[in-house]
């Protein structure tokens, strides 16, 4: 897996459709826990290309929501992006607004843990510390089960995407929280 944009290439990118804070965070969040995944996974050697996925994965959302990973592939194409990562980033979208089904490993991580990003993103907000590194599986197994908190981030997606890698989803969100806890710092120190 080769990437042909590089990460501050890809960040532009990614900026140049999508001006409100929140979704460039989103953005630059699942980038980090991609890398982690790459590196966590045995795929190291392919985390920049991982990374570059999960940055850009909803490079068509902000301005474009209702052809979301519809408008992606000419974007992505225009901006220099191979059709082998406009697949993978279209994937996420499986089943709500793409049909192209997550099949690599990458993909399947994508797919599990974009929406869970957000909702640990959420559940963080709410702490006292603002912050993931406190925050134990249990609490945001709570978070999960309360279908009225960060409603937004669907809970059948996040079953559903264990299930595609075959793990619990106690082990995708105890990876996810793990991920997330190792990126916070650089998160904070680039905004």
């Amino acid at each position: 897996m080769k990437s042909n944009l590089g990460r501050e290439e890809a960040l532009e990118l990614l900026k140049k459709y999508n001006k409100e804070p929140f979704h460039i965070l989103h953005g630059r969040t699942v980038e980090y826990v991609m890398r982690w995944f790459a590196r966590e996974l045995g795929y190291g050697e392919d985390e920049d290309y991982w990374g570059i996925v999960g940055l850009l994965h909803d490079i068509d959302f902000e301005m474009y929501p209702e052809e979301h990973c519809q408008k992606a592939p000419e974007l992505l194409k225009e901006g220099g992006a191979g059709d082998d990562m406009i697949r993978s980033i279209c994937s996420h979208g499986y089943g709500l607004c793409s049909d192209i089904e997550p099949e690599h490993e990458m993909e399947k991580v994508l797919f599990a843990s974009d929406e869970l990003t957000g909702l640990i993103g959420a559940a963080a907000k709410m702490r006292p510390s603002k912050s993931v590194q406190d925050m134990e599986l249990s609490s945001l197994k709570k978070k999960y089960k309360d279908k009225r908190f960060a409603a937004g981030c669907s809970r059948d997606v996040i079953k559903t995407g264990a299930e595609r890698l075959g793990w619990t989803l106690d082990e995708l969100m105890d990876k996810t929280l793990q991920a997330m806890r190792d990126c916070e710092d650089a998160l904070n120190m680039e905004e």
